[in-house]
């Protein structure tokens, strides 16, 4: 048993580009639960919405759509996928910042419109928690050049 937990929790090289296996099992199973949650709900009100569209509500319900549909990558390819997983983390944080904090501070948030999302929106903690965020950063960003404006410098 101590043998699997240390292979559960140390780097894997061979087979995850050297992310811990507890990481990647984690990050299947937030797209598993991106795929079905917010799936369900999101293509559930699209398909059953039965009249003129707001163009922002229709905004957000594509969105989800789209991109809980494109979780069943990530629970195949799950590295690979990790875009999602920051724009998942990225806006449930903005919104938690700027929507759900200053009510709250305020003592407006329960009762609120935004009380129910801002329960939901805290579960951002599950995809921050499965994030391998060093071979993130790495993998997307780490092989930036970029190069001065001025040549000279």
């Amino acid at each position: 048993m101590a043998k699997f937990i240390h292979k559960l929790f140390s780097r894997d090289f061979n087979n995850y580009e050297g992310v811990r296996p507890i990481q990647v099992y984690l990050l299947r199973l937030v797209f598993l639960l991106t795929f079905l949650f917010i799936g369900m709900f999101s293509w559930t009100t699209i398909i059953s919405y039965d009249g003129e569209w707001k163009p922002i509500n229709a905004v957000a319900f594509s969105i989800w759509a789209a991109y809980s549909t494109l979780s069943l990558l990530g629970i195949l390819k799950p590295l690979k996928m990790l875009p999602i997983i920051a724009l998942q983390v990225f806006y449930k944080i903005v919104w938690l910042t700027i929507v759900a904090y200053p009510l709250w501070v305020n003592g407006k948030l329960v009762g609120s419109d935004a009380e129910q999302m801002a329960r939901d929106f805290m579960w951002v903690a599950l995809p921050l928690v499965a994030m391998p965020w060093k071979y993130f950063f790495r993998s997307f960003f780490g092989n930036l050049n970029i190069k001065p404006i001025n040549d000279n410098v």
